[in-house]
């Protein structure tokens, strides 16, 4: 259930999608999600140049 969560939150066909809140909170549901799609591309990153070597 949490993991299904998290993915419904990283889909990014619910990216786009109206949420029930106010300006801000959908301003700060963005930038959550902005931030952990870069932390996920950094850590694959990090996984293949450590394969590398």
């Amino acid at each position: 259930m949490f993991l299904k969560r998290i993915l419904y939150y990283l889909n990014p066909a619910t990216l786009f999608t109206p949420s029930d809140g106010d300006r801000k909170m959908r301003f700060m549901n963005g930038v959550n999600r902005f931030s952990i799609f870069v932390f996920l591309i950094c850590l694959v990153v990090m996984i293949v140049r450590a394969l590398r070597h």
